[in-house]
């Protein structure tokens, strides 16, 4: 197979992302679909699969070819968490490899010219779960009818469809290619079309078209309208077509499994997709494994559950102190309990909120003065030994060091704990005057109590903020850490209600050049710690408010800067630039990182790494990984 590191090149350069030039002879039929062939409900599995299916060579990387059949079992506690079935399978347009390189998956081959001309070829003959075939028109349909629709898409299409705000042309070339050509590089699309939650530019067009205006007899409409109980048809092609989250099960897909239940439930079962495009190098059609079984738990009995034995494979929910439990429980319920390394930027950040509605508060707040006293201000080492036994890094917020952009110089600034120092920035700042208990007051003469939301979903993080609070009064600052829902807890925050928060680092710290440094920078309004300035830059200023800091306004005017870069190393000059100024600035204030997140997996699944790298971004947490080549192995059943 032929990959080519995802980078613009030069202007005039073209490049290709290829897939394998071969197809492999013959094809091994899953025995779940063999009644289905002989009875002749579906064709064999040679004239399922694309002419050119994606060839997964497992004994080149050290795994096993698999055996078809079982159920994975997997706990969620939410609903919404069956999008974490498409975020594992990672099935995309192209793909990261375990080198952080692009590659095609779902496409045959992407052309690249000067950065900005993009090529895309699709497999010959692959078809969505349904048989019906995947082609150019799904793509058009996409952009025509939805993107480019003000009814369905009031703000335009994606923003990675928009760098510096400009949309591309758009032109179906053939039945099995289209090309989109902007007039400046557009270095954010193809890992954009590879994110852990991807940017969709296709649709099932064969399906979807019943529900758009433009295609479905009006009373026909009216009438899935009325049955669907919601407000016009545009609710309804919103709640029919979302990939991400496949809540309808009639939606074809692309994705290895395909959910089988609709809403509402407390057990969801996806069943492998006859027409999936990947094969191993036996000519076994993937994925083995014949469905997933997602069980709907409450998230604080999760970890009892997965000890007892009702996982096969679980991490989301389970937490470093949940380690020593598990491991005592390995052997009587048949598991094993790896470790890997989390890889987000910082695993726990306090994430001042720049456009806090409270102006004493938000004046404070954005004084690097206060941001560095209060980073100076926490024991990392303390943290780190209490909580993680010591097998964390003491970090600010950057990039990990398997990231090829990381320096030591920007994961210590200000990592030191030091609260002379931290002491000496707020007498300068002017909070020298001290209640009774130490506490400093602000200018208007309140006390300086600040409180930091959390979603409270994690008790290391509570554990590792209450000696943050510990520490924080020692300088004068009193913490008051109040949990409350997710959705509430972003409400606050971008309603200016917040002063601070505390939540991960950068999402993918993990990052190459190539890869959107937008978490370092205002691009939407769930940015913590700038939410207005996101949704300024997100609604191109229709909306929230311009970014008045100078080096925010910087980060804002480097990003644009690499969405307009046409070679690697200028995109790499820029993330070194964005980083130095984090280090500098403390827009989030990184208290540790790469931390231990327990990997629960049954003793009869094969090809799952003992140790890998536990990062949303790139890959989906277990995507990098290939769980279409996830197999259980019978033989082992007695284990």
């Amino acid at each position: 197979m032929r990959t080519a590191r995802f980078c613009t090149g030069f202007l005039g350069v073209a490049i290709a992302l290829s897939a394998p030039a071969s197809r492999a002879q013959s094809f091994i039929e899953p025995p779940m679909f063999e009644a289905e062939v002989t009875a002749q409900n579906m064709p064999p599995v040679a004239e399922r699969l694309p002419m050119r299916p994606r060839v997964i060579n497992l004994g080149e990387s050290g795994r096993m070819p698999g055996r078809y059949g079982g159920t994975l079992r997997m706990l969620i506690a939410d609903q919404r968490d069956i999008r974490l079935a498409v975020m594992y399978s990672y099935a995309r347009l192209v793909t990261y490899n375990t080198k952080l390189q692009l590659e095609p998956d779902i496409l045959d081959k992407v052309d690249i010219a000067e950065g900005r001309i993009f090529t895309l070829h699709i497999r010959p003959g692959h078809r969505w779960s349904d048989g019906q075939p995947f082609t150019s028109e799904d793509f058009r349909y996409f952009w025509e009818d939805v993107a480019n629709n003000p009814r369905l898409s009031p703000g335009g299409p994606p923003l990675q469809l928009r760098p510096l705000g400009r949309k591309p042309k758009f032109e179906v070339i053939d039945a099995l290619t289209v090309r989109y050509t902007w007039d400046v590089p557009n270095p954010g699309f193809l890992p954009a079309l590879a994110a852990a939650q991807p940017v969709y530019i296709y649709m099932p067009a064969h399906y979807m078209r019943q529900f758009h205006t433009s295609y479905a007899e009006k009373g026909v409409l009216d009438a899935l309208i009325k049955k669907e109980k919601v407000r016009d048809w545009e609710a309804l092609h919103e709640r029919k077509s979302r990939q991400f989250r496949p809540e309808n099960p009639a939606l074809p897909s692309l994705d290895p499994w395909r959910n089988t239940t609709p809403l509402p439930s407390e057990v969801f079962v996806f069943e492998r997709n006859p027409y999936y495009h990947r094969v191993d190098e036996n000519g076994r059609q993937l994925p083995y494994i014949d469905n997933l079984r997602l069980s709907v738990v409450s998230s604080q009995l999760i970890p009892a559950k997965v000890g007892a034995g009702d996982s096969d494979l679980q991490a989301r929910y389970l937490r470093f102190d949940n380690f020593t439990f598990l491991k005592v429980a390995e052997k009587r319920n048949g598991f094993l309990t790896h470790l890997w390394r989390r890889a987000e930027g910082s695993y726990i950040a306090l994430q001042p909120n720049l456009n806090a509605s409270d102006p004493v508060w938000r004046s404070i707040v954005r004084d690097v003065r206060f941001r560095r006293a209060l980073s100076l201000a926490v024991d990392r080492r303390d943290i780190n030994q209490v909580i993680f036994f010591g097998l964390a890094r003491e970090s600010a917020m950057t990039v990990m060091p398997e990231s090829p952009l990381y320096d030591d110089v920007f994961a210590s600034s200000y990592a030191r704990f030091d609260p002379l120092a931290a002491n000496r920035l707020l007498d300068e700042m002017g909070l020298k005057k001290r209640d009774f208990d130490g506490i400093r007051f602000l200018p208007d003469g309140r006390r300086a109590e600040i409180i930091v939301e959390s979603a409270g979903e994690s008790m290391e993080e509570t554990d590792a903020l209450e000696l943050v609070v510990e520490d924080a009064r020692k300088v004068g600052l009193r913490l008051l850490v109040h949990s409350s829902h997710r959705d509430v807890f972003r409400r606050r925050i971008s309603g200016g209600s917040t002063v601070m928060s505390v939540r991960p680092g950068i999402d993918n710290g993990l990052a190459s050049p190539d890869m959107d440094p937008q978490d370092l920078s205002p691009t939407n309004q769930n940015q913590f710690n700038w939410p207005m300035f996101g949704q300024w830059v997100e609604t191109n200023g229709k909306e929230g408010q311009e970014p008045d800091m100078e080096g925010v306004k910087e980060l804002v005017h480097l990003r644009n800067q690499w969405l307009a870069s046409s070679s690697t190393e200028e995109r790499r000059v820029v993330w070194k630039k964005m980083l130095s100024i984090h280090a500098e600035q403390l827009y989030s204030i990184g208290i540790i990182s790469g931390t231990l997140q327990p990997v629960v997996v049954s003793q009869r699944l094969r090809n799952v790494p003992a140790t890998a790298l536990y990062a949303y971004e790139p890959g989906g947490y277990f995507g990098l990984t290939m769980p279409d080549s996830y197999w259980f192995d019978q033989s082992a059943a007695g284990q």
